[in-house]
């Protein structure tokens, strides 16, 4: 088991590696600069600029300081925020995003398995008919759609839940879970009503049913724990992704999250940003990533020596 945990860390200390490179180096090939968007400025001054933040230096070099300081917990500071580290950004930001993002997580996968072991296990039935239904509507429906509709029915005309902001407690936390949470839901729901109909078939399943040991304890001690294994492996990169916020869920609801803060330096050529935030992103999705493949491992030992 160790040899397999360092195995996934160093194949993911590779792939993080060739992230920062790669993000590193198309930044920089895009014309223009983080400057280049200012008033008309003396050629004396523009170079003065560029010189306190290193960008007269080569490409070569200004990625050697880079790394430099990533080993040092040292994001540098950002172009577009002048009184603000990029480490003081993300950490403004993260909070709000994590917030959100776990409650989404939590939602997405109660729901969505629930609703998964409703179908499967009454199939062809109306429960089975409506779990499909919520699986069709969070897929077909982008949140660009659903977040708009949900604010307009229970912010403008019920009043129950206000617009948008963080000002309310958790009643600010309510749409923008349930909008985020919602296309996982619907993944994980028709993903765990195939996998628990393919484990029901399965020799150990139909033998435990033979013995006649009950139903509940069938679904829970033999054909859950080998149904869910796919669903592990789809939250790997879905919590990253969720957790990390969106940024439509943070533009239409106006979260102070770290999504709109990527858009942003993105659009200013914000260098030091865009890299933090990506950096954030890769390692983050990684994480679970292992994570997941830790859990698949030790609920089903056979992947220990597949890889």
């Amino acid at each position: 088991m160790l040899r397999f945990v360092g195995k996934r860390l160093w194949n993911g200390s590779l792939t993080l590696f060739a992230l920062v490179t790669l993000t590193f180096f198309v930044m920089r090939l895009a014309p223009g600069g983080p400057f280049s968007r200012n008033r008309k400025i003396s050629p004396e001054v523009q170079a003065n600029i560029e010189a306190a933040f290193h960008l007269d230096e080569p490409i070569w070099q200004q990625f050697g300081r880079f790394v430099w300081g990533l080993l040092h917990l040292d994001l540098g500071p950002s172009t577009r925020f002048r009184d603000y580290s990029v480490g003081d950004i993300i950490a403004s930001g993260l909070p709000y995003s994590l917030t959100i993002g776990a409650w989404a997580v939590l939602v997405a996968t109660l729901v969505g398995i629930a609703l998964g072991i409703a179908g499967a296990m009454r199939r062809n039935g109306f429960t089975d008919y409506a779990a499909g239904t919520v699986g069709v509507i969070g897929i077909a429906i982008p949140i660009f759609v659903i977040g708009p509709v949900l604010q307009v029915v229970f912010a403008v005309q019920l009043h129950w839940l206000p617009v948008g902001g963080w000002n309310d407690g958790w009643r600010s936390l309510v749409l923008p879970v349930v909008v985020l949470a919602l296309p996982n839901i619907a993944y994980i729901s028709r993903l765990t009503r195939a996998s628990m109909i393919e484990t029901m078939r399965e020799n150990y399943v139909r033998t435990a049913v033979a013995k006649g040991i009950g139903p509940t304890r069938t679904l829970i001690g033999h054909t859950l724990e080998g149904a869910l294994i796919p669903v592990i492996a789809y939250l790997g990169p879905a919590t990253a992704a969720i957790i990390t916020g969106s940024i439509l869920i943070e533009t239409v609801f106006a979260l102070p999250g770290i999504g709109r803060h990527f858009v942003d330096a993105a659009l200013n050529r914000d260098y030091p940003l865009v890299m933090g935030i990506t950096l954030l992103y890769g390692a983050l999705l990684i994480l679970f990533n292992i994570v997941t493949d830790l859990l698949r491992a030790w609920i089903d030992p056979r992947l220990r020596h597949a890889r």
